[in-house]
């Protein structure tokens, strides 16, 4: 009987609190990219299988993208990709995506500028070292959001 009580707590408090066993809905992500590169293609799998529900997108002019969304020039990268309220530029690490979902600082997007060796799509390089910048919404330079540095052996 008291077996029984508990379990029956414990299923309405999980339930209560979110921790129940319903699967959570998958993020979208829209992802924009070159047709023909293999490192966005990679970036675009690595966030396919942590979970997101990508909408990839082949497209010849990136430019008009990153200008619509206004992408600085400085930070710009080969693709770019909106996931809610935020867009992401370059090679953004798995990590800082789901710090920027779980903290929502008041930023535009991240931004990996370049294509650093290394960096998520960029091969496996221990030794990598870039930032991953933020862009704030209005005014502000873009700021260093995560700092990817050498992996100890």
């Amino acid at each position: 009987m008291y077996r029984r009580s508990f379990i029956t707590m414990a299923a309405s408090a999980m339930a209560f609190l979110g921790g129940g066993t319903r699967a959570a809905t998958p993020t979208k992500m829209t992802v924009y990219k070159d047709p023909n590169c293999g490192c966005c293609h990679e970036w675009s799998q690595a966030m396919a299988a942590a979970g997101f529900s990508l909408d990839t997108r082949d497209t010849d002019d990136l430019s008009a993208i990153k200008a619509q969304l206004g992408v600085p020039a400085d930070v710009q990268s080969c693709h770019t990709a909106v996931i809610e309220e935020y867009y992401l530029e370059g090679h953004v690490p798995l990590e800082a995506v789901q710090r920027l979902l779980q903290k929502r600082p008041s930023v535009r997007g991240l931004a990996v500028p370049g294509m650093p060796s290394g960096s998520l799509g960029m091969g496996d390089d221990p030794q990598a070292s870039y930032d991953v910048y933020a862009i704030p919404s209005g005014t502000g330079a873009p700021y260093v959001f995560m700092e990817v540095r050498p992996r100890k052996g």
